[in-house]
């Protein structure tokens, strides 16, 4: 026994020599331990913070302190997704009559109005007539009255469209965002960069939700850390840079911020980011304008139509479109049931949003409120002279 003590004690002299020796050289002052595991944000003066202890620290200098923190952010109430209107997609391209009364309507004869042909063109309905005896209804009674029939009906999309944002209930300390529908999955990194083909298996799915730690920059593509020793390409992820400092001009600390580059929208109340989603704005050349614009008119359902293209090819005529909030001319913040995707620009320069989420923003703005509208990635015109009253 006295044997093996003797050899460790030698053994830790050793140690302590070889150790103490290299540290003189360096230049390191005199330190003959390294440091418990832990995090030390400052110099610990009196132990080595190597291995373990470097390990933690540089995860809390990215905000990842073990156990990871969760998102302090919760989905709002699913019914709010639900729509109290039945909504039908008209086929494509050719004139849509409608019909006064239902007889009508099945002889052809009378139409009260014509809706252009075009692309995107929904009707509301209330009610179905069957008339043949088949399992499908024959005919269509709008909302707004008239008839229209079966056969000038591509299909009835009255699926709720799930996808909603996040309300917070305190503020996040990380970035944030939601995986995009690019691919139906995106597989995450040990290190950022294409160069090692060293995928974890950790599978992600079209908007899960991620936590941003760190970006780092490969070959001018950014990489975000969204786990312990996980990147993702940072064009797979829509995200949201929580920012309490209130746009110039705003006074109140209320306000509702659209990310162009990100394809996000960020709510700010009492300075505090509250709820955050993605967004679908307008597509080249019918961007949205950046800019800082007040709400002016709320509206819970408003029929949308109109064209830009001088043959009037991109025709579009949308009824009932739910939970409306005008701020720049024709531009407003709405409801979009025919969108199944978002996180990419494509309207004609209004904020497009799911049923659900703009449910929730409408409850919660007020006429007045104030919508900054940017761009950070400088690719948006903001020339005011370049813009139209804008569209759906």
């Amino acid at each position: 026994m006295r044997r093996l003590s003797f050899g460790l004690a030698l053994m830790v002299c050793l140690y302590l020599t070889i150790h103490q020796a290299a540290r003189a050289s360096s230049g390191i002052p005199d330190s003959p331990v390294i440091c418990l595991p832990g995090i030390y944000l400052t110099d610990p003066e009196d132990c080595l913070p190597l291995g373990p202890a470097a390990y933690l620290t540089n995860m809390a200098q990215n905000g990842m302190v073990l156990p990871l923190r969760p998102l302090p952010a919760v989905k709002p109430a699913p019914e709010l997704a639900v729509s109290p209107y039945l909504y039908a997609r008209l086929q494509e391209n050719s004139p849509t009559p409608v019909y006064a009364t239902l007889e009508d309507a099945i002889a052809e004869a009378n139409p009260i109005r014509m809706i252009a042909p075009g692309e995107l063109r929904y009707i509301s309905y209330i009610d179905t007539a069957y008339v043949e005896g088949r399992s499908k209804p024959d005919y269509f009674l709008l909302k707004t009255g008239g008839w229209v029939a079966a056969r000038d009906v591509a299909r009835r999309e009255n699926a709720v469209i799930r996808f909603q944002g996040l309300r917070f209930q305190e503020q996040p300390v990380n970035a944030f965002g939601w995986i995009l529908p690019l691919n139906p999955t995106a597989e995450t990194k040990r290190t950022p960069g294409f160069e090692k083909q060293d995928y974890t298996g950790h599978i992600l799915s079209e908007y899960d939700v991620v936590q941003v730690y760190a970006i780092r920059k490969i070959n001018d593509q950014d990489w975000y850390l969204v786990g312990i020793d996980e990147w993702l390409e940072g064009r797979l992820v829509g995200k949201v840079t929580p920012n309490s400092k209130a746009p110039e001009g705003v006074t109140n600390g209320r306000w509702i911020e659209i990310n162009l580059d990100e394809q996000t929208l960020a709510i700010y109340d009492n300075n505090e980011l509250i709820f955050a989603t993605l967004i679908a704005s307008g597509a080249k050349p019918f961007y949205t304008r950046p800019g800082l614009f007040p709400i002016y008119k709320k509206l819970e359902s408003t029929p949308m139509q109109g064209a830009f293209e001088a043959d009037r090819s991109d025709f579009y005529y949308l009824e009932d479109v739910p939970w409306t909030l005008y701020y720049d001319q024709a531009r407003a913040l709405h409801g979009a049931y025919w969108r199944t995707r978002f996180g990419f620009p494509q309207s004609h320069g209004c904020v497009n949003l799911s049923p659900g989420d703009a449910h929730w923003i409408f409850d919660w703005a007020e006429v007045g409120d104030w919508v900054y509208v940017w761009d950070p990635s400088g690719n948006t015109p903001t020339d005011p002279g370049y813009y139209t009253e804008g569209g759906a």
